[in-house]
């Protein structure tokens, strides 16, 4: 974790953001944000819904913006109001901070960005790698932290947020309840099956084994439950990677190019980076030589990869062609 180092001076300097304001002003830009809804598959779904979101309970639309280089202009005029904290994910890394922010009491807001989708966003805030968090401070633009800190470490960093904040007078509250009353005659979602719940209460907990235990029970009960397929797909991404040296891995991969296994750890990073072509080629390119245990990795991998980027992916659908052609 980073040294945030937060200071009145530190909102001198920043990087201009003027360019993401002009394209959220300018007529094809969509609406300035839109709220977090949720999905049945936990930490993310590749069904063409909203692969990051969360029960709306838990996260209030209010506190908790999507948004892209488009919209992102509106999250800078917000921050002149409100302290925001933008969290960078992509694919098979999920946004974690909406408990925590939702919290605060509309204290703080939240904003989502895929950074893979977002290139000029996350040039802006000098985005390297995800998960990344930055903040927006009268739209001036912080650098926080890097990967995913405890909770205790990230509400540190939050406070001295709404310190510096306070300082040079951002001091607002979003009205998160008027902002969650649904309009008269809208539908409300129905709550989580009780599984998936519990698998995505014990990701918010940072317990990766258990949701994927709850997602396979769930998937015994139902094996045609595919928002349990993919959530288990992503949880078993992130309990791959929990706790692995990124330098290392892409040492080993860089130094044996042929070896299976490093290949898969090293594409796990590749997809939690949302370099996910990157992570497609590496795996389609050892195919062919690999022995038959080795195959049946590569392609059970692939297959959970599939779920991750979605089934209707560009990226997946030619992958998926060229595993077919591999194997017949």
């Amino acid at each position: 974790m980073t040294d945030p180092s937060l200071s009145p001076a530190a909102l001198r300097g920043a990087v201009d953001l003027s360019s993401l304001v002009r394209a959220a002003q300018s007529p094809a830009a969509g609406p300035g944000s839109h709220a977090a809804g949720r999905t049945g598959a936990g930490p993310g779904a590749g069904h063409g819904a909203s692969a990051h979101s969360a029960p709306a309970a838990t996260l209030p639309p209010g506190l908790v913006h999507d948004v892209d280089d488009a919209s992102f202009g509106s999250i800078v005029e917000l921050s002149r109001t409100v302290p925001v904290i933008v969290e960078f994910y992509a694919a098979g890394i999920e946004p974690a901070l909406g408990p925590i922010i939702a919290s605060y009491g509309g204290r703080l807001a939240l904003a989502t960005v895929d950074g893979n989708r977002s290139p000029q966003a996350a040039r802006a805030f000098k985005v390297q790698q995800v998960p990344a968090v930055a903040g927006l401070v009268g739209a001036q633009p912080l650098q926080l932290f890097v990967g995913m800190p405890a909770e205790n470490e990230v509400r540190a960093v939050l406070d001295q947020v709404l310190e510096l904040a306070a300082q040079h007078g951002v001091t607002g509250v979003v009205d998160a309840a008027a902002e969650t009353e649904p309009e008269q005659g809208e539908p409300t979602e129905p709550p989580l099956p009780p599984l998936h719940q519990a698998a995505f209460d014990a990701i918010s907990a940072g317990d990766y084994a258990t949701a994927a235990e709850s997602y396979r029970t769930a998937i015994a009960q139902n094996p045609r439950d595919t928002d349990a397929v993919a959530g288990l797909a992503q949880v078993s991404l992130l309990l791959r990677l929990d706790g692995a040296d990124a330098s290392a891995i892409r040492s080993a991969a860089a130094s044996a190019p042929d070896d299976v296994d490093a290949q898969l750890a090293v594409a796990d990073l590749d997809v939690s980076g949302g370099h996910v072509d990157d992570a497609f080629a590496r795996l389609l390119r050892v195919f062919p030589a690999a022995s038959p245990d080795d195959r049946a990795s590569i392609r059970a991998r692939l297959l959970d990869y599939f779920e991750i980027v979605g089934a209707d992916d560009p990226r997946t659908v030619a992958a998926r062609r060229a595993l077919t052609n591999l194997l017949y």
